[in-house]
């Protein structure tokens, strides 16, 4: 039923742009919405028949967050990422930083996270690690909702975050010092310094970031660069390197009901890539190799009072993803772009345990290295003035998991006054990673890839000169495949047998009222046939944001609704509203002067189930440009 529903509305909107055809309807009409993650070149987002969500620089730095992911909880409908504390995510027991996209999980790897397209997830548990996405090196995060598996493969079964770094435009050197300082002892400091001299460009960030926690022993401190050179060989070629290192040490305190002692974590992670470019306006095309490497030292804790005591050795395991990844973009003629590429990855992993008295390996759970390659196709047409047409094809070969095909296929139809209809069907996949197939009991080395499919269908439109933007979208997902812990013969294994069928409406706002005031809003739904954890069916934002000569103000309240904290037999659900707001007052050119606060209605409420957040938090500083 929801299929004819939504296959309904996508044969009203074909009829609606068919019939617009002869209307006066503008073939370049001015749009800040380049976008390069939808087609890994440079493309008008109108041309495009998937929904992306771009937000900027000055949204993501506003509120003085030193990671991206809160704000994108607020800006993308349908997005939600789990937290458990004042700052710091962590990983292993306790973590937070989970990203669920339409109900589709990043803690179980089924979404990607890039920086400039080079995939950041690990290589033994398939999943990104929140800490490391930093407002400091972000020029803005696209996010594409629903599958992007054509492109970018595993892992992007449910959408792509997109991180794209900051770079310097224009000749001379940019220098940005932020210091906050707040509650529970909470200090955040970062600085980066851009250059462009001639052909040559480069960004430096550094970043210290720390805080006791509102909790005991809920610790957290990190410490992040990321550097990236670049030099114009020509008009035509570029060619970029860049190094991303970030560490962190994190205390997990356990749920209210079992605290735990000595629950700490020593996390470094690390990327580094180098790129040449090249750019002759038919044609464009990038050629990258890349690393990902991990370290990670962890101990479990123990509950006081217990026999057991302290852990007698730490958790350890190293991994590592390294690849390369080509592409050529060509306009064979007029309104055309083809794209084709080919991506490999070699996936390695290793996990052991060490003792904490003689540093003796004890156990091995993996020794494990995965390959993968695959090549892709995608084609767009603009068929008239008023229809863009787009269909992608993807072959991918796993050593272990076999070969898999994956199409995709859309529509664009420009209406007059600056609309559109967009209409697309995906699928998504994921591979199996190396600790569900090889590592503790569930394992199972003839796990197969989990697939979904997703059919999809939006209208946006711009009035008011660009002032005034919305859209709303229609979504239904159908899932098979998905990998669950059974048990068979009395052992629990890892069994592809989970199923999954989501359906939602999601709606976005934004009006430039004038030069000083701004408001946005989005509201997402989210109906679940199999719920999944930290997933809210209903999610709405409303911000304003007011500048005016030397001060400058936002808020924005936040309403989450039957967020689910458990589920099982005893499922348990969270309803909370947040209010967050900054002042900002410019005391020179070169200084600025700000206050914020978060959950000021001093909500009770947990994302982790037993991990209750923090009441009304505050933070003041300074941030300083010359």
């Amino acid at each position: 039923m929801k299929k004819q529903i939504l296959l309904g509305a996508l044969l009203t909107g074909i009829c609606i742009s068919v019939q617009a055809q002869n209307s006066d309807i503008s073939k370049d009409v001015e749009t800040d919405e380049v976008v390069v993650t939808g087609t890994r070149n440079k493309s008008d987002i109108r041309h495009l028949p998937m929904t992306i969500t771009t937000v900027n620089h000055l949204k993501l730095t506003e509120s003085h967050r030193p990671s991206v992911l809160p704000t994108l909880t607020e800006q993308v409908p349908n997005l939600f990422v789990t937290s458990r504390g004042v700052m710091g995510y962590g990983v292993s027991g306790g973590a937070a930083g989970g990203i669920s996209l339409r109900g589709i999980s990043g803690s179980s790897g089924q979404l990607m996270v890039l920086i400039d397209g080079h995939p950041q997830y690990m290589g033994i548990f398939g999943h990104p690690i929140a800490d490391v996405y930093q407002s400091l090196m972000s020029e803005k995060v696209e996010v594409l909702r629903g599958p992007a598996s054509v492109l970018y493969g595993t892992n992007a079964m449910g959408g792509v975050i997109n991180i794209v770094t900051r770079k310097m435009l224009e000749d001379g050197v940019k220098t940005d010092l932020s210091v906050g300082y707040g509650s529970y002892n909470t200090l955040q400091t970062e600085a980066t310094n851009r250059v462009k001299a001639g052909k040559f460009n480069s960004v430096l960030s550094l970043s210290y970031n720390r805080t006791d926690g509102h909790r005991k022993n809920m610790e957290f401190e990190q410490y992040g660069g990321y550097a990236k050179v670049g030099y114009d060989i020509s008009n035509n070629w570029k060619a970029y390197a860049d190094l991303n290192l970030t560490h962190f040490n994190a205390t997990n305190p356990g749920t209210i009901q079992a605290p735990i002692l000595e629950g700490d974590q020593w996390i470094t992670r690390g990327a580094a890539s180098a790129a040449i470019e090249n750019d002759y306006g038919k044609t464009s095309g990038s050629l990258s190799l890349f690393i990902n490497w991990g370290h990670h030292k962890i101990n479990d804790g123990y509950t006081p009072g217990t026999e057991s005591g302290p852990q007698k050795a730490f958790y350890l395991s190293n991994d590592a993803m390294m690849g390369f990844s080509w592409y050529q973009s060509v306009q064979l003629f007029e309104g055309n772009r083809l794209t084709g590429g080919i991506d490999f990855q070699h996936i390695k992993g290793h996990a052991w345990n060490e003792s904490r008295a003689t540093r003796e390996v004890t156990n091995i759970y993996a020794d494990k290295s995965l390959n993968e390659i695959a090549g892709y196709v995608d084609f767009r047409q603009d068929i008239t003035s008023w229809l863009t047409i787009d269909a992608g094809l993807r072959v991918d070969h796993h050593s272990q998991a076999g070969t898999e095909l994956i199409p995709q296929g859309g529509f664009s139809f420009r209406l007059p006054k600056d609309a559109q209809i967009k209409a697309m069907v995906s699928k998504g996949f994921r591979n199996p990673s190396i600790r569900e197939m090889y590592m503790f009991p569930p394992q199972n080395a003839d796990l197969k890839p989990e697939r979904l499919m997703n059919y999809e269908l939006s209208f946006t439109q711009r009035q008011l000169d660009g002032a005034l933007t919305y859209g709303l979208n229609l979504f239904y997902i159908k899932g098979d495949n998905m990998i669950q812990t059974q048990r068979v013969d009395g052992k629990p294994r890892n069994l592809n047998t989970g199923e999954i069928e989501n359906w939602g409406v999601e709606g976005n706002i934004a009006y430039r009222i004038n030069e000083s005031w701004n408001v946005n809003g989005n509201y997402s739904y989210l109906h679940m046939k199999n719920p999944v954890l930290a997933a809210p069916e209903n999610k709405f934002f409303a911000g304003v944001s007011y500048s005016h000569n030397r001060w400058s103000f936002n808020t924005g309240l936040q309403y989450i609704n039957n967020l689910y904290t458990t589920i099982g037999d005893n499922p348990q659900k969270e309803n909370f509203v947040l209010w967050n707001a900054d002042v900002n007052y410019k005391l020179a050119d070169f200084a600025t002067l700000y206050v914020k606060g978060e959950n000021l209605l001093a909500q009770k409420y947990e994302i982790n189930a037993g991990f209750p957040m923090p009441k009304a938090t505050f933070m003041g500083g300074v941030h300083l440009t010359f």
